[in-house]
């Protein structure tokens, strides 16, 4: 019997559909599963926000969550525009303290609540808080994509927007 390549991978991809619906994975699982973690799963979430507080009055900045999951291909996706884009990067560094809130399978369900439960808007979703703990906003990241990615002029505009720089 000769087997072709393509023949193997629609073969591998349905059992890989199989297993992951068994398993009760979602759809997009299989893309991310090679990716490296970005959340630390074990986190205290009131934990970070309170350390971030500190040095956040400390420096005159705001503290940015971005509240997502290690399996969330769109948390990967804004967390590498956060570090690739000089202008974003260079205006996290300046104006804001980053925490990554795990919130797989009810993780810091609690910190969730606290802010209102922004994760019911989707994965990820940020809020931003002044030095004092005070949400400014909550932004769904989906407002921010373009196409099959973020988009950098929409992600600047917002962290420019509710940087303590800018003068109300």
């Amino acid at each position: 019997m000769k087997t072709n390549i393509r023949q193997l991978s629609i073969a591998f991809m349905l059992l890989a559909s199989s297993l992951f619906a068994c398993n009760g994975l979602q759809a997009g699982d299989a893309a991310s599963l090679a990716l490296p973690p970005i959340y630390d799963e074990s986190a205290d979430g009131s934990k970070q926000i309170a350390d971030a507080l500190a040095l956040a009055g400390k420096d005159g900045k705001r503290v940015l969550l971005q509240f997502g999951a290690n399996w969330c291909p769109w948390c990967h996706k804004l967390h590498a525009l956060f570090d690739s884009d000089k202008d974003i990067a260079a205006l996290l560094k300046r104006d804001y303290v980053v925490v990554l809130i795990d919130v797989n399978k009810g993780h810091n369900g609690q910190t969730d609540a606290k802010y209102g439960k922004p994760t019911k808007l989707g994965l990820p979703v940020i809020v931003v808080l002044d030095a004092d703990g005070k949400q400014l906003t909550t932004k769904d990241s989906g407002e921010l994509e373009e196409g099959k990615h973020h988009s950098p002029e929409k992600v600047l505009a917002f962290l420019k927007k509710w940087s303590p720089q800018t003068k109300a």
